[in-house]
């Protein structure tokens, strides 16, 4: 059993023990069950924005501990403050040391897209996603069969949650897009062996067809990777431990976005 497989069964077994806990009623009490959903399309794809989508998360399966002691409160509200479009916040807590409280800390201080990264299996967690304040939910092609996701999606859209796609080969992409998705995320790390490839993005972008968002995901940790991906027709960029395994996450992603939009200005005059 790979590591991907052994969270899913894990998942599964979460979501049963939750909502004999938390019944979907109490749920679709919550104050944000009812909120209007703030677009990650239409701040991904804003020109005056970054594209970027900064992730708060404490640690990995691959790496352990990143960040143990970083503040959601302090890095969102930084990361935001430094220029990212959005925000991807992980809310498993088994292997990635989050949990529903630092998703709902994000909204208090956050006008912004918020996604919520977990491994999506059940309806369950889409209405719970709603009810904690996110705009937008991750479905992963290698987590669920084309039938089940597709359903997820649509359930999803019939909350106004926005619907992330997260592939990582050609033959996911083929067998799971569907017209309930809005963006599209190619993953460059590998699940099962966790090697990153900048080529995996670069080799599927021009099989994603024109009216979904296009997302880089892993691996991004110098400004001129962005131009590389931009150049390509890539939307957005999804970077996490580049920033969180940072002293100050926010500084990190300030700098980082800072040297961004100095590239962005240099080939704007280049090219007048």
């Amino acid at each position: 059993m790979n590591i991907l497989e052994k969270i899913i069964a894990d998942k599964y077994r979460e979501v049963a023990d939750k909502s004999s806990v938390l019944p979907i009623k109490l749920l679709e009490q919550s104050i944000y069950f009812e909120g209007k959903v703030v677009s990650m399309k239409k701040y991904v794809t804003n020109p005056e924005k970054s594209g970027i989508i900064a992730e708060f998360k404490r640690k990995s399966p691959s790496k352990g501990m990143i960040n143990g002691s970083a503040s959601v409160e302090q890095v969102s509200i930084g990361y935001m403050q430094a220029g990212a479009s959005a925000l991807s916040i992980l809310t498993d807590k088994e292997y990635f040391g989050g949990s529903n409280e630092d998703l709902k800390v994000v909204r208090k201080y956050n006008f912004c897209p918020i996604l919520r990264k977990d491994f999506v299996v059940d309806e369950y967690q889409i209405i719970e996603a709603k009810s904690i304040g996110a705009d937008c939910i991750l479905l992963i092609a290698a987590a669920l069969d084309p039938g089940k996701l597709k359903s997820l999606a649509a359930f999803a859209k019939s909350l106004g949650l926005e619907v992330l796609l997260e592939v990582h080969d050609g033959e996911e992409l083929d067998r799971c897009l569907n017209d309930h998705v809005d963006l599209v995320g190619i993953n460059n790390r590998n699940l099962k062996t966790f090697e990153v490839s900048l080529d995996t993005s670069l080799n599927l972008i021009n099989k994603i067809p024109s009216n979904f968002v296009k997302i880089s995901e892993s691996g991004i940790s110098d400004p001129n990777t962005i131009m590389e991906l931009k150049k390509a027709g890539f939307e957005g960029f999804l970077i996490g431990e580049n920033f969180i395994k940072s002293a100050r996450p926010e500084q990190a992603a300030y700098n980082f976005i800072k040297e961004y939009r100095k590239l962005l200005a240099a080939a704007v005059l280049s090219k007048a």
